[in-house]
This record gives structure tokens, C-alpha cells and sequence, in this order.
């Protein structure tokens, strides 16, 4: 009896493992021969999913006094302990993923972001981050990422084609500076007042001087801090991304990220994800035009080899009509037949 049981068992158990591996099969069939779900695969591995345990550690959750608590951001709020507000982490994964999908879509249709962190913290983090981005693109598509590390001049989307002359400045004095030929035009003042000219609009202008329009959008690190860049873009119709703390007003903002916006830690963490979406859409884009150019290049490679082959009967034909043509002498044939 015991080994009947046993071997019933033995049966049953290669008959689901028989089952199982034919239903993997059967379900991963389709992806292995979609080249459109295999891109999918790749792009939801590469996209790292945000943890709570993440968030915890990056300090995210740590929000400001309850004296300085926004009433419009209480929905946000998990609880007040030691009288300081915790954020609810729950609704900042929630954010940030919405907000990283707005960023990855953005990206991909070639639009054009600015990133906005003026505070001490979020400075190196906000350049090290665009860099990366930049670097890691595409490079034959133009990549349309900008920041903004020092003071936000105003104007900047309310009245661009002002501040747009200043951009032209700034390159104008670069290439000036670099130019031998007009250094030695000019006197070691006139060429030292255009330096401190210029780095003062570096300091300012660096990180946009390449925009030609009004951007599709703007991530902004503290929101609170940063009013000046939300009132603007709300006036423009510029779609706004910002990281909201318990001392701002989130129902301004079109996909606000509730989260600690001091700490170094969850500044890193957020603006990360961010720009791994904006890079992930870039390399997308690049993805999808990589086939066409292939059919492009095998179209004009077709169109080459037709043309020479062209050429070359039109070459033979040519040298076969400039061949002499022999006359036959119909009496001649007839001698030589006679003789025979």
C-alpha cells in the first residue's frame, strides 16, 4: 500500500511539472517572437522600481514643524510625532511612479524638461544627474534637458524672448574670448571685463543657454522655495513636476511628489528616477529609429547597385557599336566555294 501511494505520487508530480513547463512555453511564445513585447521586457527590467524600504532609508518620509504644515498638504500626512509631520510613503511611491511615466512619455515624444534645484543640497546632485542624462542619450537626436542650479532669473518663460538675447550674449563673449584674432584687437581690460561678463552669465544662463523655446515641462526640487518657477509656469501652461514637502501647497502642481526636500539623501533618490525615466525615453526613441535607418541604408545600397549595373551594360553596349563591322563580298564566297 505504501508504495502504491508513492508512486501515485511520483505520477502526479511529473504530470504537473509536464504542465507547468508546457504553459511557460506556451505563454512566453508570443514575447520571444514579438520583437515589440521583447523591448517592453527589456524596458520594465531596466526600470527600477521604487521600495518603501528605499524611501524610509533616504529620509523621504521626514517632513517640516506642525506649526509650519500646509493645511492643502495634509492628505499627504501619515502623522505628527515629536511635532514634526511624516509623510505618507505610500502616496510618495505613488507619486513619484506617475510622475517618472509623465517623464518617461515626455521624453519620448523629444520633448524638453528643465530641472530646477537652487538649494545647497540639491546643487551637485541636479548637475551630476543632467550630465548623466546628456552623456548617456542618444547622441544624433538633440537632447532636450536643461537646469537651473543658481538663482531663477525672472522671466525666463514669462518673457523668453528677452531672456533669449542673453543666451546669445553668452555665446557671443565665448567665442569672442576663444578667438585669438579678436583678443589681440582689444586691451587686458576690454578682455577682462568680458570674461567677468561672461562667467557672470554662465553662473546664471549655463545650464539653459542652449533652449529655443519655452519647455515642455519643469522639475523643480522644493516647490515651496521655488515659487517664482511654478507662478511662471502655471502662466505659460508649462507643465509642472516638484518635489512637495508638508510646508507647500500641492494643488498647484500638475504631478507633485510629497517627500522630504531637504534632505540630501531623498533629493538624490527622487531626481535619479527621474532622469533614468527622461534617459530610458531617450533610448527608446533611438530604439525605434534604429530599423528604419537600416531599411533606409538597404534602400539606398539597392538603388547604387541598380545604377551600376546600369552603367556597366550602357558601357558594353557602347564599346560593342564602336567595334568595325567587315563587309562580305558575296563574289569572293562564291570563288572560294568553286575552288572547292
Amino acid at each position: 500500500m505504501f508504495f502504491l501511494v508513492v508512486n501515485i505520487c511520483i505520477i502526479l508530480l511529473v504530470v504537473f511539472s509536464a504542465n507547468f513547463l508546457y504553459y511557460c512555453y506556451y505563454y512566453t511564445r508570443p514575447i520571444q517572437n514579438n520583437p515589440d513585447l521583447k523591448l517592453l521586457g527589456r524596458r520594465l527590467r531596466i526600470m527600477r522600481e521604487i521600495t518603501l524600504e528605499e524611501l524610509l532609508e533616504a529620509g523621504c518620509h521626514f517632513g517640516h514643524q506642525v506649526t509650519r504644515g500646509n493645511p492643502k498638504a495634509r492628505d499627504y500626512i501619515f502623522e505628527a510625532r515629536d511635532n514634526i509631520h511624516i509623510v505618507d510613503l505610500t502616496k510618495t511611491k505613488a507619486g513619484l511612479e506617475e510622475a517618472g511615466k509623465f517623464i518617461f512619455n515626455l521624453s519620448q515624444k523629444n520633448g524638453s524638461l528643465i530641472v530646477v534645484g537652487t538649494k545647497r543640497q540639491a546643487r551637485s546632485v541636479v548637475e551630476e544627474e543632467v550630465k548623466k542624462a546628456k552623456q548617456q542619450s542618444s547622441g544624433k537626436i538633440e537632447n532636450q534637458i536643461f537646469y537651473v542650479t543658481e538663482r531663477w532669473v525672472g522671466g525666463t518663460l514669462t518673457n523668453f524672448s528677452e531672456v533669449a538675447k542673453n543666451f546669445k550674449k553668452l555665446k557671443d563673449l565665448a567665442e569672442k574670448l576663444r578667438s585669438e584674432e579678436e583678443r589681440s584687437k582689444y586691451t587686458k581690460k576690454e578682455i577682462g571685463l568680458w570674461e567677468k561678463e561672461r562667467q557672470k552669465l554662465a553662473l546664471l544662463y549655463g545650464g539653459i543657454a542652449d533652449l529655443k523655446k519655452i519647455p515642455d515641462a519643469v522639475f523643480v526640487i522644493d516647490s515651496h522655495l521655488e515659487d517664482l518657477v511654478i507662478d511662471e509656469a502655471r502662466k505659460m501652461g508649462v507643465t509642472t513636476v516638484a518635489i512637495v514637502d508638508t510646508n507647500a501647497n500641492p494643488e498647484i502642481i500638475d504631478y507633485p511628489i510629497p517627500a522630504n526636500d531637504d534632505a540630501t539623501g531623498s533629493i538624490k533618490l527622487i531626481t535619479s528616477y527621474i532622469i533614468d525615466a527622461w534617459i530610458e525615453g531617450r533610448n527608446k526613441i533611438k530604439n525605434e529609429k534604429e530599423p528604419i535607418r537600416q531599411a533606409q541604408g538597404e534602400k539606398l545600397k539597392n538603388k547604387e547597385e541598380k545604377k551600376e549595373i546600369k552603367s556597366k551594360s550602357s558601357a558594353v553596349s557602347k564599346v560593342k557599336d564602336r567595334r568595325p563591322k567587315t563587309k562580305v563580298n558575296p563574289s569572293a564566297s562564291l570563288r572560294a566555294r568553286s575552288k572547292k
